[in-house]
Protein backbone atom coordinates (compact mmCIF):
# COMPACT_ATOMS: atom_id res chain seq x y z
CA UNK A 1 0.00 0.00 0.00
CA UNK A 2 0.97 3.44 -1.34
CA UNK A 3 1.19 6.88 1.23
CA UNK A 4 -0.68 9.65 -0.46
CA UNK A 5 0.89 13.30 -0.19
CA UNK A 6 -0.88 13.30 3.63
CA UNK A 7 0.88 10.73 4.85
CA UNK A 8 -2.03 8.23 5.16
CA UNK A 9 -2.04 5.16 3.13
CA UNK A 10 -3.69 5.64 -0.09
CA UNK A 11 -6.67 2.77 -0.87
CA UNK A 12 -5.20 -0.28 -3.01
CA UNK A 13 -6.58 -0.77 -6.31
CA UNK A 14 -9.24 -3.05 -7.42
CA UNK A 15 -7.82 -1.88 -11.00
CA UNK A 16 -5.88 -4.81 -11.21
CA UNK A 17 -5.81 -8.27 -12.86
CA UNK A 18 -8.98 -9.12 -14.48
CA UNK A 19 -10.37 -5.98 -13.71
CA UNK A 20 -8.17 -4.22 -16.03
CA UNK A 21 -9.05 -6.19 -18.69
CA UNK A 22 -12.81 -5.41 -18.05
CA UNK A 23 -12.23 -1.52 -17.77
CA UNK A 24 -10.10 -1.67 -21.08
CA UNK A 25 -13.37 -4.01 -22.66
CA UNK A 26 -15.54 -1.50 -21.35
CA UNK A 27 -13.11 1.66 -22.62
CA UNK A 28 -12.82 -0.19 -26.46
CA UNK A 29 -16.86 -0.49 -26.17
CA UNK A 30 -17.38 3.23 -25.44
CA UNK A 31 -14.83 3.98 -28.49
CA UNK A 32 -16.76 1.63 -30.51
CA UNK A 33 -20.71 2.80 -29.20
CA UNK A 34 -19.57 6.29 -29.93
CA UNK A 35 -17.95 6.08 -33.18
CA UNK A 36 -21.19 3.75 -34.20
CA UNK A 37 -23.76 6.49 -32.83
CA UNK A 38 -21.68 9.07 -33.93
CA UNK A 39 -21.86 8.00 -37.71
CA UNK A 40 -24.77 6.67 -37.16
CA UNK A 41 -26.51 10.21 -36.53
CA UNK A 42 -24.64 12.69 -38.60
CA UNK A 43 -25.49 9.89 -42.12
CA UNK A 44 -29.21 8.72 -41.39
CA UNK A 45 -30.68 9.76 -37.99
CA UNK A 46 -33.93 10.11 -39.92
CA UNK A 47 -34.42 6.70 -41.28
CA UNK A 48 -34.17 4.93 -37.55
CA UNK A 49 -34.23 7.62 -34.60
CA UNK A 50 -34.79 5.69 -32.21
CA UNK A 51 -32.11 2.55 -33.02
CA UNK A 52 -29.50 5.39 -33.17
CA UNK A 53 -30.58 6.99 -30.47
CA UNK A 54 -30.31 4.33 -28.36
CA UNK A 55 -26.72 3.32 -29.47
CA UNK A 56 -25.97 7.09 -28.74
CA UNK A 57 -27.09 6.10 -24.79
CA UNK A 58 -25.38 2.83 -24.83
CA UNK A 59 -22.00 4.82 -25.57
CA UNK A 60 -22.58 7.41 -22.86
CA UNK A 61 -23.77 4.43 -20.44
CA UNK A 62 -20.39 2.59 -21.12
CA UNK A 63 -18.16 5.92 -20.85
CA UNK A 64 -19.68 6.76 -17.66
CA UNK A 65 -18.80 2.77 -16.38
CA UNK A 66 -15.26 2.64 -17.57
CA UNK A 67 -14.97 5.97 -15.55
CA UNK A 68 -17.12 4.40 -12.47
CA UNK A 69 -14.93 0.98 -12.84
CA UNK A 70 -11.47 3.12 -12.90
CA UNK A 71 -12.53 5.73 -9.97
CA UNK A 72 -12.49 4.37 -6.12
CA UNK A 73 -14.82 5.66 -3.46
CA UNK A 74 -18.04 5.05 -2.83
CA UNK A 75 -19.62 7.55 -4.79
CA UNK A 76 -18.27 5.66 -8.22
CA UNK A 77 -18.71 2.27 -6.98
CA UNK A 78 -22.65 3.22 -6.93
CA UNK A 79 -22.60 4.75 -10.14
CA UNK A 80 -21.03 1.67 -11.33
CA UNK A 81 -23.85 -0.88 -10.25
CA UNK A 82 -26.35 1.97 -11.53
CA UNK A 83 -24.91 2.29 -14.69
CA UNK A 84 -23.85 -1.58 -15.61
CA UNK A 85 -27.54 -2.38 -13.89
CA UNK A 86 -28.96 -0.40 -16.64
CA UNK A 87 -26.55 -1.03 -19.43
CA UNK A 88 -27.85 -4.90 -18.31
CA UNK A 89 -31.60 -3.78 -17.98
CA UNK A 90 -31.02 -2.26 -22.09
CA UNK A 91 -29.37 -4.79 -23.46
CA UNK A 92 -31.98 -7.16 -21.63
CA UNK A 93 -34.70 -5.05 -23.43
CA UNK A 94 -34.10 -3.93 -26.53
CA UNK A 95 -32.35 -7.41 -27.15
CA UNK A 96 -35.60 -8.76 -26.07
CA UNK A 97 -37.98 -6.41 -28.47
CA UNK A 98 -35.69 -6.68 -31.18
CA UNK A 99 -36.49 -10.42 -31.92
CA UNK A 100 -40.06 -9.94 -30.39
CA UNK A 101 -40.73 -7.13 -33.15
CA UNK A 102 -37.96 -6.67 -35.11
CA UNK A 103 -40.30 -3.74 -37.31
CA UNK A 104 -38.76 -1.53 -34.44
CA UNK A 105 -35.34 -2.01 -34.85
CA UNK A 106 -34.84 -2.38 -38.70
CA UNK A 107 -31.60 -0.81 -37.87
CA UNK A 108 -29.16 -2.09 -35.62
CA UNK A 109 -28.56 -0.43 -32.33
CA UNK A 110 -25.56 -1.75 -29.85
CA UNK A 111 -28.04 -3.71 -27.80
CA UNK A 112 -29.97 -5.26 -30.66
CA UNK A 113 -30.35 -8.75 -30.60
CA UNK A 114 -28.52 -8.75 -27.12
CA UNK A 115 -25.61 -6.96 -29.11
CA UNK A 116 -25.29 -10.02 -31.41
CA UNK A 117 -23.32 -7.05 -33.76
CA UNK A 118 -20.22 -7.19 -30.87
CA UNK A 119 -20.44 -10.79 -30.39
CA UNK A 120 -22.94 -10.47 -27.44
CA UNK A 121 -20.27 -8.76 -25.34
CA UNK A 122 -23.01 -6.18 -24.61
CA UNK A 123 -24.72 -9.12 -22.94
CA UNK A 124 -21.84 -10.65 -20.81
CA UNK A 125 -19.76 -7.76 -20.22
CA UNK A 126 -22.62 -6.66 -17.53
CA UNK A 127 -22.42 -9.49 -16.00
CA UNK A 128 -18.77 -9.99 -15.43
CA UNK A 129 -19.39 -6.25 -14.54
CA UNK A 130 -21.40 -6.85 -11.57
CA UNK A 131 -19.44 -9.90 -10.61
CA UNK A 132 -16.04 -7.86 -10.09
CA UNK A 133 -18.12 -5.04 -8.31
CA UNK A 134 -19.09 -7.83 -6.04
CA UNK A 135 -16.10 -9.13 -6.09
CA UNK A 136 -14.35 -5.56 -5.11
CA UNK A 137 -16.41 -3.18 -3.05
CA UNK A 138 -15.70 -0.11 -1.79
CA UNK A 139 -16.16 0.45 1.95
CA UNK A 140 -18.32 3.49 2.50
CA UNK A 141 -16.52 4.95 4.76
CA UNK A 142 -14.13 5.82 2.15
CA UNK A 143 -14.44 9.32 0.03
CA UNK A 144 -17.00 11.00 -2.15
CA UNK A 145 -14.41 11.91 -4.57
Amino acid sequence: MTQSDTGTPAPSSRVSGIGRLLIAVYGVLALAATGRSFVQIVRAYDEAPLAYTLSALAAVVYIVATIALIKRSALWYRIAWTTISFELLGVLVVGTLSLVDPALFQHATVWSVYGSGYVFIPLVLPLLGMWWLRRHPVALAEGRS
